[in-house]
């Protein structure tokens, strides 16, 4: 959920940045504005500040952080180090990081050996200065009138922790850089920088360092987690081991035709089986689902080997057509997602299943009564790295109308929200679709074009996309 605080301060912090552009001349304001996502403006609408305040107040606060993310990513623009931690903290803290207790980060600073972890001193300067502020001047008003040079916090770190280990302890670095008042997202960050390949350069260390961190942190509720892999080192994420949604499905069933037949072939070992009619009607993907998600890949080798298809045949094609025969047929706003979805896909890009079963139960709402389960089934669902769980909702006028559309129904309006705070507090994050947003493929491929790179963002997700 999005914080309004934090996208108000968001908007005041990037809108004080923006106002530079006014220093440009009028012919070149739009060449800026394109750069940023902002809107362009005629030239003849103002003075060059007119312009930029227009501009500005019509970028509409779900695109914010985008802006904010080119701001950082332009390496042409100055941006001040303290006011670059601001906006990043803002950016960042979108992403609802697990929260880091200061007890257990002063805890792990006792615990971790700082000549181990600054043994490449060139890669560990590198990873302070990305995520604190370490150029910041240590002098006096008095001693730099009298001519002394200013000294830094790398100035620092390079005395006491390079050329004189042992002057300062982990404990000191973090409390001179200020770690134990940092951001939960910064300081999580920081750690997972700290574990990576390019920091800490021996595997053994690698492993002993994260099994140090964890020791501190589990207490916490969170953990470093292997979440993928760049260049074959190991990459990790720190995620909370509290989530419902860190549990990883058993038994996904999806792409069905008609309402399964299941029954327990194994009720101890949770092991399903479909039963009755064709049993090619209903998938079950009954595979571990690995700490990355749930990726194309997976799928693709899964589908090969079910369906014993040789080696010499590609089986996405023939698993795009048996998905796509899964969707209803009314609904053309969820086959356009879905077939913008596959515009270009890659085998590394998280799954995208249709037609999810979330619950099941074999008697119908009639004979269940009050006590039927909402929402038998998910138009798609996204099984992203760490457990994450993605909805997407295609919603037609079949979701809030009756009569075909011509009247208005407030009781299945309501059950579609009791729906979804049943999935949110289960730890399913849910994202819905107006029909006429996907009314046509080209609609939905400019739509997911926007959305994907944002939400592959806010969970973290590495794509090729």
């Amino acid at each position: 959920m999005v914080d309004t605080g934090n996208r108000s301060a968001l908007r005041t912090l990037v809108g004080e940045f923006v106002a530079r552009l006014s220093g440009q001349t009028h012919a070149t304001l739009n060449v800026a504005f394109e750069q940023l996502g902002m809107p362009p403006v005629p030239e003849d609408a103002g003075t060059k500040r007119e312009r930029v305040d227009l501009s500005f107040r019509q970028v509409p606060e779900s695109e914010l952080p985008q802006i904010t993310r080119r701001i950082l990513e332009q390496r042409d623009i100055y941006v001040n180090p303290t006011i670059r931690h601001q906006l990043e903290d803002l950016l960042w803290a979108e992403d609802t990081p697990p929260e880091i207790p200061k007890k257990a980060r002063r805890e792990l600073a006792r615990a971790l050996d700082l000549s181990e972890l600054a043994q490449h001193h060139d890669r560990f300067l590198h990873l302070l200065d990305r995520f604190w502020i370490t150029e910041e001047q240590n002098l006096s008003f008095d001693q730099l009138l009298n001519g002394m040079r200013p000294v830094t916090l790398t100035d620092l770190i390079k005395r006491h922790v390079f050329r004189n280990p042992g002057d300062w302890s982990t404990e000191d670095l973090f409390e001179n850089l200020s770690m134990f008042e940092a951001g939960d997202a910064r300081f999580a960050r920081f750690l997972e920088g700290l574990v990576s390949a390019d920091v800490l350069l021996d595997e053994n260390l690698r492993k002993m360092t994260v099994s140090t961190i964890n020791g501190h942190l589990r207490a916490a509720g969170i953990e470093l987690r292997q979440t993928g892999s760049d260049g074959g080192y190991p990459l990790f994420t720190l995620v909370s081991t509290r989530l419902h949604s860190n549990r990883r499905p058993k038994n996904i069933i999806f792409a069905s035709l008609r309402k399964p037949d299941i029954r327990f072939r194994s009720s101890v070992d949770n092991d399903i089986e479909i039963v009755g009619g064709n049993p090619d009607d209903t998938l079950v993907y009954d595979r571990e689902i690995p700490t990355a998600g749930l990726r194309w890949g997976d799928l693709h080798a899964w589908w090969q080997d079910t369906r014993k298809i040789s080696s010499e045949t590609d089986p996405r094609s023939d698993l795009y057509q048996r998905l796509l025969k899964s969707l209803p047929a009314n609904s053309p706003g969820q086959r356009n997602l879905f077939m913008a979805y596959h515009a270009a896909p890659s085998a590394d890009d998280p799954a995208l299943l249709p037609e999810v079963w979330l619950h099941w139960d074999h008697k119908t709402v009639q004979d269940r009564g009050p006590q039927a389960l909402l929402r038998s089934r998910m138009d798609f669902l996204l099984l992203l790295p760490h457990g994450q769980r993605v909805v997407l909702e295609v919603d037609g006028s079949q979701h809030y109308t009756r009569d075909c559309g011509r009247t208005p129904d407030t009781a299945k309006y309501a059950e579609m929200v009791a729906a979804d705070r049943d999935l949110k507090l289960r730890e399913y994050e849910v994202f819905r679709f107006g029909h006429d947003e996907l009314k046509s493929l080209a609609h939905a491929q400019a739509l997911l074009g926007q959305f994907l790179p944002d939400m592959f963002r806010r969970f973290r997700v590495i794509s090729s996309s």
